[in-house]
């Protein structure tokens, strides 16, 4: 790859969570197909994140401050001066106006990736790869260029290349080897890359107790910090219970499940674009706007913040979603409608005719 290489700046740590690295690797995936490299300039904790993050081909700095800081500033500066890139994406909640102005005096185009809209944007680009808030949340600079809303959805391509085998529901599942009848339906819990309030295992106990609720697969990220507990719960259901880690697993997952209970993140997105039918159990305050739209979008039935969702309302959900199959039909027609999966392109695309009008208004400024 010959093309001046891109930046993003993310962090993924237990404190600032994992979903934002998630979300830079589908990024770095697109930009990898228009040949262009990645350096991810991140604090990874576990360091065992920049495997994964060298793995997709990416290169990894280790940052030592938090973004925002002035002492990030200067290193981050000191990384594009040694690197001259063609753009910076930053996608971290502390990065203040200050912050982004200083990356722009530096000479960079920076893109800013932001699902909150708490505070003001002098970037020349702005991108929301959730389904809200919306443009009128936002502030930002007179020439900013504004990509949100379902267009922008970023969904892995491992995940997209599903949606010609979702286009049917699942087949029901078979009896059990001992000829007594099994349940019907196999469900999916996703809380997110977070999960912030640890309630997967409460939610797949739940699904167990289902009856007509045949299997549960369980996706969380392998710095889940109950994941050995969760290992435990699954070798305690063997043949009702299955827990998935790596892509290559949680793509096989996707093809076979019936329903999905997820947390309005982008996870909800990626399983909408699919067609997977939905309960949301929101976990996070700024996933609210995206579990809203999904609702009134009809991809999904919303079950309310996670504090007042009681076991009684799961079951019942979950209840209704099975002995209704049109609703679940719909639910997944919508999805399939609402995102079409090719969100990375679409925002990769912008970013490169952002680059050669520059480039050209370059040109011509020397020329002249």
């Amino acid at each position: 790859m010959s093309r001046a290489p891109i930046f993003l700046r993310v962090d993924a740590t237990p404190r600032t969570g994992y979903e934002r690295l998630a979300r830079g690797m589908i990024l770095a995936a697109a930009l990898q197909r228009r040949r262009r490299p990645v350096y991810f300039l991140s604090q990874l904790e576990p360091n065992g994140l920049a495997m994964s993050v060298k793995r997709g081909g990416n290169n990894w700095v280790a940052m030592s401050h938090d973004v925002g800081t002035a002492h990030d500033l200067r290193e981050t500066t000191q990384h594009i001066r040694r690197h001259q890139p063609a753009a910076i994406f930053v996608d971290d909640a502390d990065a203040t106006e200050n912050y982004l102005k200083e990356l722009m005096g530096a000479g960079v185009t920076v893109l800013s990736i932001d699902h909150l809209a708490t505070s003001r944007f002098p970037s020349q680009v702005i991108v929301n790869p959730l389904l809200g808030p919306s443009k009128e949340s936002y502030e930002f600079a007179a020439r900013a260029q504004l990509l949100m809303g379902r267009r922008y959805a970023l969904v892995r391509p491992e995940i997209r290349r599903h949606r010609p085998t979702r286009s049917q529901e699942p087949a029901p599942l078979a009896a059990t080897v001992d000829s007594k009848p099994s349940g019907q339906f196999r469900a999916l819990v996703a809380l997110g890359e977070d999960d912030p309030h640890q309630q997967t295992i409460d939610m797949a106990k739940l699904l167990l107790a289902a009856p007509r609720i045949g299997k549960v697969d369980i996706i969380v990220r392998r710095e889940h910090p109950q994941v050995e507990a969760i290992r435990t719960l699954v070798e305690t259901n063997t043949g009702r219970l299955e827990l998935a880690l790596e892509p290559a697993e949680i793509a096989a997952r996707l093809v076979r499940c019936h329903f999905a209970l997820t947390g309005g993140s982008g996870w909800s997105n990626e399983l909408a674009c699919i067609g997977m039918p939905q309960l949301l159990i929101v976990q996070n305050e700024a996933h609210w706007p995206n579990a809203q739209r999904l609702e009134e979008e009809g991809c999904a039935s919303c079950l309310g913040w996670h504090e007042n969702v009681s076991a009684g309302t799961v079951r019942t959900a979950v209840q209704n979603i099975l002995t209704d199959p049109l609703e679940r039909q719909a639910m997944a027609r919508c999805g399939r409608k609402l995102i079409d999966g090719r969100g990375p392109d679409r925002l990769v695309n912008a970013m490169e005719i952002l680059l050669a009008g520059g480039a050209r208004r370059e040109a011509v400024r020397g020329a002249a």
